[in-house]
């Protein structure tokens, strides 16, 4: 019966789990927060190199306005799930559909499980309708699904990876050239959180740094069938002094603490022209271990893992 597999995939993980201590993971930054004019840095703006595709989701785009409170949707039982990523396809193929949800806990050294749910309310009550053995172990909390397939970065490598989900093997795989890896340029919490794929209404996006941005977040946008990289901009903020990231409608928005009860979304940077902003939009991280978060253009929400929580949060944009 499915019930007796679970049981026995959920004692094969225990048994063959031997998660490193998380202390060697995670990098325990607990800093205070720069003030936003020390922590730009006087660089080259982005310099924009090809058109962009459009919104493919036919959403309305605007600016980020406001983040709502964090509503708890699922809860993580072991210390496998201290962090990890869950998200929704927001351009889902058949079988599959904008329900279907997707959850990896990345504690560990050899991260390999995908849960899929048939629905949020599955994955609440933790039981997977299925569970998917990736070829190779996936590093951080990076990870996205979109238009079938699992995009990650396998571990230790700086290497990005499609797995199609309905064939269940990879489909794509392609160095992202000069990007710092497995400890590098994490985001300030640390665990390995070099290499960040983000989905908005325009595609595929990857969040990153190399040597010669020194450190300074990296954006390219990727082609989601063959990960070529079609544009890069580099901004002048620094990847290690924010806690995350996300992308709304072209212009990324970092998280200034990971830890701190009430965060801020602190800066923005907008692709369209090659310019940051300091904000100061209320975030808050109700659990204080933030590890993930992403935007799901299809439902306007921000997934977060949080301290072994799943959680979503509101968002309203203004319209220019």
């Amino acid at each position: 019966s499915s019930a007796q597999e679970i049981a026995r995939l959920r004692a094969a993980r225990s048994s063959r789990w031997e998660p490193e201590p998380l202390s060697y993971q995670e990098l325990k930054s607990e800093r205070t927060e720069l003030p936003a004019s020390r922590l730009l840095e006087e660089t080259a703006l982005g310099r924009p190199r090809a058109e962009d595709s459009g919104t493919a989701l036919g959403l309305g785009c605007g600016e980020l306005a406001w983040v709502g409170e964090p509503v708890v949707l699922g809860r993580a039982d072991t210390i496998a799930g201290k962090y990890g990523v869950w998200m929704k396809d927001p351009e889902p193929v058949a079988p599959f559909t904008r329900e279907t949800t997707w959850r990896v806990d990345t504690v560990g050294t050899e991260v390999r499980q995908l849960f899929q749910y048939e629905a949020a309310e599955q994955l609440a009550r933790g039981y997977p309708a299925k569970v998917h053995v990736l070829p190779r172990p996936l590093e951080s909390t990076g990870a996205v699904v979109y238009r079938g397939g699992l995009f990650f970065q396998p571990r230790r490598s700086r290497a990005l990876a499609r797995y199609d989900l309905r064939a269940e093997a990879i489909s794509a795989e392609r160095e992202l050239p000069g990007a710092g890896y497995h400890g590098q340029y994490p985001y300030s919490w640390g665990g390995y959180t070099d290499i960040d794929l983000a989905v908005d209404e325009t595609g595929l996006w990857v969040v990153y740094s190399t040597e010669k941005a020194k450190g300074a977040i990296v954006l390219s946008k990727l082609d989601p069938e063959t990960l070529e990289i079609r544009r890069t901009w580099e901004t002048n903020i620094r990847k290690q002094s924010v806690a995350n990231s996300f992308i709304i409608c072209g212009t990324l928005y970092t998280v200034s603490s990971y830890s701190a009860p009430n965060a801020t979304v602190n800066f923005a940077y907008d692709t369209t022209t090659g310019t940051s902003r300091s904000l100061s939009i209320p975030f808050e991280n109700r659990f204080q271990y933030l590890s993930m978060v992403d935007y799901n253009p299809a439902e306007r929400r921000l997934f977060a893992w949080d301290s072994y929580n799943m959680v979503a949060y509101p968002v309203r944009l203004a319209h220019a």
